[in-house]
């Protein structure tokens, strides 16, 4: 996206800053602030794992951003930690998950969370022909959008994607551009994907985290070890003065 559009944008999402709701325990780290994000006419790409550009967050700001689910009890055991640390996160989920525990979706949204897309079956996008992709991410945020509101339309209600496998096309990006939908890559990750034990994990993020010393982390919420070190991840994150922004769109 332009340089100049882009500073615009981030400087509406610092000028209009939203209260974040009060957390009942002092100790728990909780969500510092709400971040309305808008979407350019020439679009959105933030993340700096894939894009020049990241969000305006301020040294020591984390966006905690989780993709693939819902998927059932491991979502469970993210949401129950968030829950106790009055966190909120965005959950970047995939349509035919969504469709397989509609009251899950539902149980995250009304906790709080935003809920954005990652398409309807998690295909490489960079894989297949440009309609097929097209169409999984237009099913996709359709299927979530059914369940959350009742309504299918052409537009997402909350126009936040993801590219699966972080494998965008030149095609998809401007037809997402065009559609007013921003893409979300990430600064850092945990590697989640990879075989490897919770305590491995733990250690692997707060490295990351300590280098980057904040930005959009990304997770999975499908995978036991990534459950099992996230209240350890929030508790030290509160330790070591981190803080949380949580992102949401843009009021019309």
């Amino acid at each position: 996206m332009r340089p100049l559009a882009l500073a615009l944008t981030l400087l509406l999402a610092l000028a209009a800053p939203v209260r974040a709701e009060t957390c009942p325990r002092s100790d728990a780290l909780g969500t510092s602030r709400v971040m309305e994000v808008a979407i350019p006419a020439d679009g959105l790409f933030v993340g700096t794992k894939s894009y020049r550009e990241t969000l305006p967050l301020a040294p020591k700001e984390v966006v905690l951003t989780f993709d693939d689910g819902p998927a059932g009890p491991t979502t469970d055991r993210v949401l129950a930690a968030l829950e106790a640390e009055c966190v909120k996160a965005t959950f970047f989920v995939v349509g035919r998950m969504a469709a397989a525990r509609p009251e899950q979706l539902r149980r995250i949204a009304a906790s709080g969370h935003t809920v954005g897309h990652h398409s309807m079956t998690h295909v490489i996008m960079n894989t297949v022909p440009h309609e097929r992709g097209r169409a999984d991410i237009e099913q996709g945020w359709r299927t979530v959008d059914r369940i959350l509101t009742g309504v299918e339309a052409p537009h997402p209600a909350t126009p936040f994607f993801r590219f699966p496998g972080f494998a965008p096309t030149r095609a998809l990006s401007t037809w997402l551009a065009a559609e007013r939908v921003g893409v979300f890559g990430a600064d850092f990750w945990g590697s989640d994907w990879t075989k490897i034990t919770s305590e491995a994990l733990f250690a692997q993020v707060l490295h990351r985290l300590e280098e980057k010393q904040g930005g959009i982390l990304l997770l999975h919420d499908i995978h036991a070890h990534t459950a099992a070190m996230v209240p350890a991840l929030l508790r030290e994150m509160k330790a070591r003065g981190y803080r949380v922004v949580h992102i949401v769109p843009a009021k019309a």
